[in-house]
């Protein structure tokens, strides 16, 4: 067994949790860049934590700029075991409504601008994203966000969209009622595949704010209603989040979804024509394999 190390990427009011122990901000040095900001770690009932701004304090990454690939693999060097991804959303069904929560099991990725691997020329891997979530890790959120008295939903689609403008309508209703999509975000690609490539375990909570473009009684996406939503599912994630360290303990065993041993057979490049530069930035990600 190893010790839970529990990484949460998200945004204001999910670095700042009530109860966390010996909290420190720190910079973690990666290969891949500077990560979107310093990170929040401390222990939250005896467990360790490890907080990540997705856009940085004070919002200053737009979802096409956020550093995906420093990000997770500063987690990953740091013992992360487990990552929990909050973000804002759009809602395609009526049933789920602005303020409540869904615990994301499939996505779309319609990301264009972004690196979207670790991997490249000079050492090739393919990994599966079949299911891109962690089920037990969605199960351990989905458990913690009904005892904390959240209105949840248990799975759902989320359309990862490149923005930063929102949809138009024809594309809102063509992602609704074509491609079946259930919420709408723009930040959890490529952050769900590169996780998978990092033998993370991740789970993803949507918090909606609004009705995206679509419903013909809500009219356009209003930025201060989202804000105004956005206060009170922050004080929600807390809460959800404080549930976690007690139902994924302190003693992690190996994951029974796979995620820790994703990268099994996924590198094809022969080891004499690996490019000894790009193995080198694989060190954290991809070192139990190479």
């Amino acid at each position: 067994m190893t010790q839970t190390r529990i990484g949460v990427i998200g945004g204001s009011g999910l670095y700042a949790m009530p109860g966390l122990e010996a909290a420190e901000w720190i910079t973690q040095d990666t290969p891949w860049g500077p990560t979107s900001d310093q990170l929040l770690t401390g222990m939250l009932d005896d467990v360790p934590m490890v907080f990540l701004p997705r856009h940085g304090r004070g919002h200053v990454h737009a979802p096409s700029t956020v550093p995906y690939r420093a990000n997770i693999d500063a987690l990953k060097r740091l013992g992360v075991t487990d990552v929990i991804a909050v973000s804002a959303c759009g809602s395609f069904r009526e049933g789920m409504a602005p303020g409540d929560f869904v615990i994301v099991d499939q996505f779309i990725d319609r990301t264009f601008a972004r690196d979207k691997s670790f991997f490249g020329t000079g050492c090739v891997a393919h990994v599966s994203v079949a299911h891109p979530v962690c089920a037990r890790l969605g199960t351990a959120c989905l458990a913690a966000a009904r005892d904390a008295g959240i209105t949840v939903h248990s799975g759902g689609t989320y359309l990862a969209m490149e923005g930063p403008q929102f949809s138009t309508r024809a594309e809102s209703r063509m992602y609704r009622d074509v491609w079946q999509a259930d919420v709408i975000g723009m930040t959890n690609m490529p952050e769900a595949k590169l996780a998978r490539e990092a033998e993370l375990c991740y789970a993803s909570i949507a918090m909606v704010t609004d009705f995206d473009s679509w419903h013909p009684e809500h009219g356009n996406v209003d930025l201060s209603e989202i804000i105004r939503i956005l206060t009170g599912n922050a004080l929600k994630a807390q809460s959800l989040v404080a549930g976690l360290p007690a139902r994924l303990g302190a003693n992690r065993r190996p994951c029974p979804e796979g995620c820790d041993h994703a990268l099994d057979g996924a590198i094809l490049t022969a080891p004499d024509k690996r490019d000894p530069r790009l193995v080198a930035r694989l060190d954290a990600v991809a070192g139990r394999v190479l």
